[in-house]
């Protein structure tokens, strides 16, 4: 018994540790009651540091405002292409063979100048040949108009009779009709001979040579790559360029036909030159989603080269 009631002693709790296990609960609840009781009085002061209204809250991922653009402001740049506003292709206007080409890559010509000259042995020919029916149409004309005259006098005598008369008026009429025709294969004739010799149509600078001499040129291809060519050179005036570009469907909005731009070459991005836009497409690309657009520049030099790359700085108005 007496072992008992020693362990049963020992395993008592002490005063000093019930009381302390009672104040615990007491000072958690005066710590939580402080701690609140400090919140409400920050609460308080801001409150009343404020006008009295509730503040607003800005959202931190709200986009910002993008100001209005200034007149001459850049709204867009884009890459594009310098291209001559006309690129023409002189095509033979019948098959023939080139005897002389006197223009090569980068020359520069005046209109009516003589590029290309094809064989004319044949034309000369038929040109002669027209000329010769033409007078032989001239004397049937002077011969039918003198058997006129006769018949005539022989009608007013009662020699012969109204009907030759009237013979000799058919037959001097129809050699004025073929003074006509034959007047018609001369013109006709001279034409052909005329289209041997190959002229520049407008000033300009030769971009590509297609042709050497002895080669055989007709006016469009007839059957696969291997055929006689089609064009003999190609020229375009250098004064008259454009920058070509594929605008995005997205940034439509930004521009408008005569719309002030900016032309940069990649290859000189020092040289600035002044354009607007000249022409917009009528019809997108749907497998791209773009519409081609093309800026007229005003005042081009030789820094602007064809097919070269150009940035295009869209203005605002």
């Amino acid at each position: 018994m007496t072992t008992s009631t020693e362990q049963l002693s020992r395993l008592a709790i002490p005063g000093e540790k019930k009381a302390r296990r009672k104040r615990g609960p007491v000072v958690m609840i005066g710590l939580v009651a402080l701690l609140f009781l400090a919140g409400l009085i920050i609460f308080a002061k801001t409150r009343n540091s404020t006008t009295g209204s509730p503040a607003k809250t800005i959202p931190t991922n709200a986009p910002p405002v993008a100001a209005a653009a200034k007149s001459g402001d850049t709204v867009l740049t884009v890459s594009g292409y310098v291209i001559p506003h006309e690129r023409i292709e002189i095509s033979p206007k019948f098959m023939g063979t080139v005897v002389w080409i006197g223009v090569k890559k980068g020359d520069k010509v005046k209109k009516d100048d003589v590029m290309v000259r094809l064989e004319d042995d044949e034309y000369r020919a038929r040109a002669l040949e027209a000329q010769g029916r033409f007078a032989l149409a001239e004397a049937n004309l002077t011969n039918a108009e003198i058997n006129l005259k006769r018949q005539i006098d022989l009608a007013k005598e009662h020699v012969d009779t109204v009907r030759a008369l009237d013979d000799a008026k058919r037959a001097r009429d129809a050699a004025a009709a073929e003074i006509n025709v034959a007047k018609g294969q001369v013109d006709l004739a001279q034409t052909y001979l005329g289209w041997c010799t190959i002229r520049a149509p407008i000033d300009g600078t030769i971009l590509e040579k297609l042709v050497d001499p002895n080669e055989l040129v007709v006016p469009q291809s007839y059957g696969g790559t291997r055929g006689p060519s089609t064009a003999l050179v190609s020229l375009a005036d250098l004064n008259d360029l454009q920058v070509e570009i594929d605008l995005n469907e997205a940034d439509l909005s930004k521009i408008h036909m005569k719309q002030h731009c900016r032309v940069s070459p990649e290859a000189y991005p020092d040289k600035k030159y002044t354009a607007y836009v000249a022409e917009i497409a009528p019809e997108a690309n749907r497998s791209k989603g773009t519409l081609q657009v093309k800026v007229q520049v005003e005042q081009p030099d030789q820094y602007l080269t064809p097919e070269l790359t150009a940035k295009v700085d869209f203005l605002a108005d």
